[in-house]
């Protein structure tokens, strides 16, 4: 199967476990899950936009990277390589804490579970794209969340 149809199919199964959740049962929230899952959904929100714009030109709906584009690896790129999981991440570890179910837990288990093999397929071809430059990149730049001991020092 080729990259291209590897891809959308990807994305075709992110958008039915994003879908599942939201459809699962919920519990009655209360006061606070909702405050927090709210604030969280949000966050994760303004981080996928600002991971989003960063991109640029080099946005594609599927992890594949287009030949043409350059790797990015300033702005939010510089803390985490993949921003737009980990701001999904954060929206679906919102949309969890508002629902409160087990099932929504455990979906939302599965999802990052999705996340990380779909990071790790994308990082295989951005190496085989960027060689070296990702290497460098990757070395000091983890995946969904920032190295924050090596950016205090």
């Amino acid at each position: 199967m080729n990259r291209s149809v590897l891809g959308w199919l990807l994305v075709a199964l992110q958008a039915l476990l994003l879908l599942g959740l939201i459809l699962l049962p919920w519990r009655t929230p209360t006061v606070v899950s909702l405050i927090v899952g709210a604030i969280m959904v949000v966050a994760g929100l303004l981080a996928g936009i600002a991971a989003t714009l960063r991109l640029g030109s080099a946005l594609t709906a599927t992890p594949v990277p287009l030949t043409s584009a350059t790797l990015r690896t300033t702005g939010i790129y510089q803390l985490i390589r993949h921003p737009i999981y980990s701001a999904l991440l954060l929206v679906i570890a919102g949309l969890v804490i508002a629902a409160g179910s087990w099932w929504s837990c455990l979906w939302g288990l599965g999802i990052g579970c999705f996340f990380y093999g779909k990071s790790r397929w994308e990082d295989a071809m951005l190496r085989s794209v960027y060689d070296q430059q990702w290497l460098d990149w990757a070395s000091t730049t983890d995946a969904f969340i920032p190295r924050l001991r090596r950016r205090l020092r």
